[in-house]
């Protein structure tokens, strides 16, 4: 549900990092012109606006819970098929799509198997999948939960709470979905920050877990916090640039003729 608190507010958390790791996403996955691609969880639309970049938007479909995040999707790509659906139980037939993807939304299906073994369903070729890391090189939350250990020994940190965030457990979940050639790798992008102030305001509106986390302390709580976030970011005066790492983990259909690019065996 903090998922779906505002369009705005997203676009200024991870979804600014989320057009750059699109881009790197379907060069890894290895989307090409003449492929059918379906975006699980496509949110507002970063994935899928780059899927239909290169393949056009004819040959693009998405699904989402959200329905702000959808309309935002049908605003920008009118061609493109787009539905409300969870990823255990998605509205297409089997072997519907060249090509599956899901950006950064794996750790938040509720039956993250059951929603691999879907993707795996209806794709002819290739599933694949990104996901932060959030234990290290996704330095925007690593640096607020850092924070929020220092002052809450049992903050909920989500490189503890997120079941799948390292190379090796993306790679046992699609061996476990029956996929084959699996391959894992680190994307890295980046963003900039006007000011220490364009990187904290999106927390307080309660988006993600760490929005959620925000909210829920009191005033004094929250004004401590926000102070040790600042000092874990360095006490930047002015603008400021952070890195950001994802892995990915991509995987064919037994039976399909693989077509991918750059990864790590």
């Amino acid at each position: 549900m903090s998922f779906r608190i505002g369009t705005d507010a997203y676009a200024r958390h991870v979804g600014r990092y989320s057009a750059a790791l699109a881009s790197a996403f379907c060069e890894r996955a290895g989307v090409a012109a003449g492929d059918s691609v379906l975006d699980v969880g496509c949110g507002p639309g970063p994935l899928i606006a780059e899927a239909a970049r290169r393949v056009g938007p004819e040959r693009v479909a998405g699904v989402d819970s959200s329905a702000p995040f959808l309309a935002i999707c049908r605003a920008a790509l009118p061609g493109a098929d787009l539905r409300t659906a969870d990823a255990e139980d998605l509205p297409f037939g089997d072997q519907s799509f060249d090509v599956v993807l899901s950006q950064l939304v794996l750790n938040f299906i509720l039956d993250a198997r059951a929603g691999v073994a879907e993707m795996a369903r209806v794709a002819r070729r290739t599933v694949a999948a990104c996901v932060w890391d959030y234990a290290g090189g996704m330095t925007m939350l690593r640096a607020f939960w850092d924070a929020a250990i220092e002052l809450d020994p049992l903050a909920p940190d989500e490189a503890r709470t997120m079941r799948f965030c390292t190379a090796p457990e993306l790679r046992s979940l699609w061996e476990r979905a029956g996929l084959r050639d699996v391959a894992t790798g680190e994307i890295v992008v980046a963003a900039e920050y006007a000011d220490f102030d364009d990187y904290w305001t999106p927390f307080e509106s309660g988006i993600g877990p760490s929005g959620a986390y925000v909210a829920a302390l009191s005033s004094a709580r929250r004004d401590t916090f926000r102070t040790a976030c600042f000092r874990r970011l360095g006490s930047p005066p002015g603008p400021f640039r952070l890195d950001a790492r994802a892995w990915f983990v991509r995987g064919t259909v037994p039976g399909s003729l693989s077509r991918t690019s750059g990864g790590d065996r």
